[in-house]
This record gives C-alpha cells, sequence and structure tokens, in this order.
C-alpha cells in the first residue's frame, strides 16, 4: 500500500519571485545560501509547477529575503513601496548598474529603519530627541574654512588632540570624529556593502537625527568620508558620494560635492594647522615629493589623498599633479583596499561597529531601565541571541 503524499502548503510562487527579485539576489545565489537547486527554487516561483517549499525552506527564504514568512501565503503581492534614492552625486563615467541600485536601496532602508528604532527609543524612555546645532547650518555661499572652523569648535575637537594621536591611535580618527559627531544629535552608522556599489558614503538628511553611513575603507579614508558627509548636513542635503575631488563648478550637484570635499579636507587639515607645518610658495609647485606627502598625511592622520587635495586648494602645489599623477594611483589604492582580517572580540561587537556606541547606548540604557525587555533590545541590535547582550553591555565603551 503507498503512502499519501501530505499537500504542498500554500505557498503563492509569485510572492516568492518578488522577494527575490525585490532585493536583487541572483537565483543561483538564493538556492546556494539555503542549501537548494537551483531547479527546485525555479519550481517554487513557478505558479504552473506542483514543487513547494517546506516550512523550514519557507523561513530560510523569508530570513534570505528580510521579509515576513506570512508574507508568502498572501493571495497578491505585497503593495510595498520602493525606496526613492537620495541624489546621487557620484558622477561616474559609467552610469550606474541595477544591482548597485539594489544595494543602495537595501542599504538605505536599513538606515532609514535604524533612524526609526532610535527615535522609537528616545520616545519610550521619554527623552528629548537631540536637535542638530541649527547654528552650524550653512550654504553654498559660506567660505569651507569658515565653516570647517566653526563645525570643529562647536564638537570640541582641537588640532591638539588629533596631533596627540600615536601610530596605533590614528586608526582610531574614525571612531573619535564618530563620537564628537554624534553629540550633536548626528546618527553615524557603517555598513560594509558600501563599496559594492561604488559609493563612499551616504547622508540622508532629517530633523531630527540626521544621518551618515559610511564603509569598510582605509580609516583615514573613513575620516574623510564621515566629514565629508558632515558637511552635507551643514547644506541640509541629502546625498550618495562617491571619491573625493575638488574644484569648482557652474553644475550645482557637483558644486555640493565639491564644497563637501572642500569642508572635509578643512575640517581635517586647518589652515593655520597647516600653515605651521609647511611654507606656502609664492607660487603653487609643479609636484610634491612622496616623502613630505606622508609626513603629512600621517601627522593630521589623514591619507595621502585628501592631503594632496587640500594643498591644491591652498595654493601649495598645481591641479596637474594631483589630475595627472596622483588622482589615478590613489583611485586604484582605494579601490584595491582590503581591510585586515581581524577577529571580533566579542560577537557583538560587529553589531556594535555597525550601529555605533550612540545607538547601542541608547538600546543598552532602555534595556537596563526596564523601558524594553531583552527580547526587545535583540530586535532593536538585530541580534538573534538574546545572550550576547551582555557581551554588548560590558564592551559598550572602549
Amino acid at each position: 500500500m503507498t503512502a499519501s503524499r501530505s499537500e504542498p502548503l500554500p505557498f503563492n510562487p509569485e510572492v516568492l519571485r518578488w522577494a527575490r527579485e525585490r532585493i536583487g539576489i541572483p537565483i543561483e545565489t538564493a538556492a546556494k545560501r539555503i542549501h537548494t537547486s537551483i531547479e527546485r527554487l525555479i519550481d517554487w516561483e513557478n505558479p504552473e509547477a506542483t514543487r513547494r517549499p517546506t516550512v523550514k525552506q519557507g523561513r530560510k527564504l523569508a530570513a534570505l529575503y528580510e521579509r515576513p514568512f506570512l508574507e508568502f501565503f498572501a493571495s497578491e503581492i505585497p503593495n510595498v513601496l520602493p525606496v526613492q534614492l537620495v541624489p546621487d552625486f557620484r558622477f561616474h563615467r559609467v552610469p550606474p548598474f541595477e544591482i548597485e541600485l539594489i544595494a543602495l536601496r537595501k542599504i538605505q532602508r536599513w538606515a532609514e529603519e535604524q533612524r526609526l528604532n532610535a527615535l522609537d527609543l528616545f520616545e519610550i524612555m521619554g527623552d528629548i530627541t537631540p536637535k542638530f546645532p541649527l547654528e552650524l547650518y550653512t550654504s553654498l555661499e559660506m567660505e569651507v574654512d569658515k565653516a570647517a572652523q566653526k563645525a570643529r569648535e562647536f564638537v570640541q575637537l582641537p588640532i591638539e588632540a588629533q596631533f596627540k594621536l600615536n601610530s596605533n591611535q590614528k586608526r582610531r580618527l574614525p571612531d573619535i570624529l564618530r563620537s564628537c559627531l554624534s553629540e550633536c544629535g548626528v546618527l553615524i552608522l557603517k555598513h560594509s556593502d558600501l563599496h559594492k556599489a561604488r559609493t563612499r558614503g551616504i547622508c540622508l538628511f532629517a530633523e531630527p537625527l540626521p544621518i551618515i553611513v559610511y564603509g569598510n575603507e582605509a580609516p583615514s579614508a573613513q575620516a574623510f568620508t564621515i566629514a565629508h558627509e558632515f558637511g552635507h548636513i551643514l547644506l541640509r542635503q541629502s546625498a550618495i558620494s562617491g571619491g573625493p575631488r575638488f574644484g569648482n563648478t557652474t553644475s550645482r550637484g557637483k558644486s555640493i560635492e565639491g564644497w563637501c570635499n572642500r569642508f572635509a579636507a578643512s575640517f581635517l587639515i586647518p589652515r593655520q594647522a597647516l600653515d605651521n607645518l609647511i611654507a606656502r610658495p609664492d607660487v603653487p609647485k609643479d609636484e610634491l615629493e612622496d616623502s613630505v606627502l606622508d609626513l603629512l598625511a600621517t601627522r593630521f592622520s589623514v591619507s595621502r589623498h585628501a592631503m594632496l587635495i587640500r594643498l591644491v586648494n591652498l595654493g601649495y602645489v598645481k591641479p596637474g599633479f594631483y589630475w595627472r599623477i596622483k588622482r589615478p594611483i590613489y583611485l586604484d589604492e582605494e579601490e584595491n583596499f582590503k581591510s585586515p582580517p581581524m577577529r571580533p572580540s566579542y560577537y557583538g561587537s560587529r553589531y556594535k561597529n555597525s550601529l555605533g556606541t550612540y545607538y547601542t547606548g541608547l538600546v543598552v540604557e532602555a534595556w537596563e531601565t526596564g523601558a524594553i525587555s531583552s527580547h526587545n533590545a535583540a530586535e532593536f541590535m538585530g541580534i538573534k541571541n538574546v545572550a550576547h547582550l551582555d557581551d554588548i553591555r560590558r564592551n559598550l565603551v572602549g
């Protein structure tokens, strides 16, 4: 006697396909990630086929596609509005690929969710959401050195403190900036997938709690990106940003990027501090020795790329030296930079690094005061095992 087969679960194949395509995962990748065959996954997305996932397989797909499991049983494709990307100021010669846009939408959606989470936490605890200081807002007409000096004084980051960083501490400059700017009511997040979309940083301007997102560049480049996106906040301008460049232009988009790049260079390398270290020539030099560039970049804990941009802007060296000789080299170095493999000090470190001490501190405070449960705290942090919250709390500072 043949045992009867149970009826397949009523998954909606069209919803399964929509969920996968919405997040931009190729069918081959999805099959590999949930340990099934491509042919089986194709059947699951085909209304004419009879094969359907098991509950366990469906839950794996829900986690992979970042959708609610029960949504896969809906009779119609959910009416979920796509993320409208903020203005793209990268100005690549090659237009963005669809896979890049999908990645950027995912990152922007994630960042916006963290902001909403933070706003919820302030409300839950009955705290007033910090507002960005009105006196720091500015315009393209403002001279960048004045804007940078004012901002630097406000966040209480004296150049002497930057100069005192030893060789090991210089890698922490992005963390120092992250901490200082967070005090202005800025949510600064880190996302390792930014480089996949040929993107250096994102600014999502909102009031309150504007957002900066940066990626896994070299620490000196991270510092420049954070300062650049901070410039966008000062201009109240959301943006997707590419690599550093300089110069003025009649295009408003490029004028904004140029201003933010000059602001970032000025913020990290104040004019007076630089003039105290190297005499400015009467006429810009044709070129500059690598040893001088290296020495100055090390002194200010910035990249050679950022340092040379600043030197060109201040008339130390001619623009042609940057554009024709050094820029291609620096761009190649940045494109091929790979973070050294490092063992996380504890399980939750990657979540804290991604969300930042500011956001993580909000979660821990709400949890410790009983305003939210341990389960809620884990959800706010994006971790599955609540047992790891204690590790995060113990390692919150440092």
